[in-house]
């Protein structure tokens, strides 16, 4: 029965020695040795060989060996696949269960929200008509504070968000910067500390007459509207946590999506911490070129 040798590489302090696959047990020793004779090793370093000896095999052995070796591979390779598949399977199936149940909030709180709203407006106004006198200057009142409102909570949602969320409210705001597990985040909470002021707003204008409760009822009116265009774009349109249909495709909106987008990079500080306003404020840093890349970038990924 003959022997050989599988053996590879060998190092000893500097030296290297590549000694071939193959070769029988006298002639490898016979040449290892060779290389080592007279020379001397600094600080008594010891020198060991190794040696794994085989059978030689004959053709049929050596064949079917690899065949067997083949097949367990593809066993492998096959496995890993179906295991791989059945878990990307999952998460869609995760992803889209997730994103229904958010739909189903966002559908239901909208509607609820609006109809209430509509129907607030519509009772307040019959109800201080009763004495067949119209509050114009009451009516005006209301509505140019709601439309201001709208309009100051994207200032102030960009200073809570730089000011309150990115520093002390971090551990809070955290949940939003890193991958959502589950339908809801952490964040979300601020939503709901942003309804209650709204909600007493609306309240006190509703139940009491004069032009200090319409304004009181338009601020409520005001910051209502912006909460629920913040959702939308913001959740939707920006985050994708329900789809948003043809509002994607308003071009405005693209570019605010684009520009939070480089919000959650953070290639500017964290500019822009607005939202509606987050293009002017790239601007003002220089960013329109990375906002023009991320936005044809979106524009490639919807297609």
């Amino acid at each position: 029965m003959a022997a050989r040798l599988s053996v590879g590489l060998f190092r000893v302090g500097k030296y290297e020695i590549q000694v071939p696959k193959q070769m029988t047990v006298v002639k490898t020793i016979r040449e290892l040795s060779a290389p080592f004779i007279g020379l001397r090793l600094g600080n008594k370093r010891k020198l060991s060989l190794c040696f794994a000896v085989e059978e030689n095999e004959s053709p049929v052995a050596a064949a079917e060996a690899e065949e067997s070796s083949r097949e367990v591979e593809k066993q492998i390779i096959e496995s890993f696949t179906v295991a791989g598949g059945s878990r990307a399977e999952e998460r869609m199936a995760r992803k889209k269960t997730e994103r229904f149940t958010y739909l189903v909030a966002a559908v239901m709180s909208s509607f609820g929200i609006t109809s209430m709203a509509v129907f607030a407006v519509y009772s307040r106004f019959a109800w201080q008509m009763e004495g067949g006198e119209v509050p114009h200057s009451e009516m005006l009142a209301t509505f140019s504070l709601a439309f201001g409102a709208a309009v100051g909570m994207e200032y102030w949602a960009r200073w809570a968000h730089k000011a309150l969320w990115h520093d002390s409210l971090w551990h809070m705001h955290e949940s939003h910067h890193k991958p959502r597990e589950g339908a809801f985040e952490l964040n979300d909470v601020f939503a709901i500390i942003n309804a209650v002021p709204a909600i007493a707003l609306l309240a006190y204008g509703f139940f009491h007459k004069g032009l200090f409760p319409g304004l009181c009822f338009g601020a409520g009116l005001g910051i209502t509207v912006f909460g629920m265009a913040y959702m939308f774009v913001h959740d939707g349109l920006v985050h994708k946590r329900f789809p948003v249909g043809p509002v994607a495709n308003v071009p405005y909106l693209r570019k605010v999506a684009a520009a939070h987008q480089l919000h959650h990079m953070e290639k500017f500080n964290g500019v822009p911490y607005g939202l509606f306003l987050g293009p002017q404020e790239l601007e003002q840093v220089g960013g329109n070129e990375e906002l023009e890349k991320e936005i044809n970038r979106r524009i490639k990924s919807s297609n």
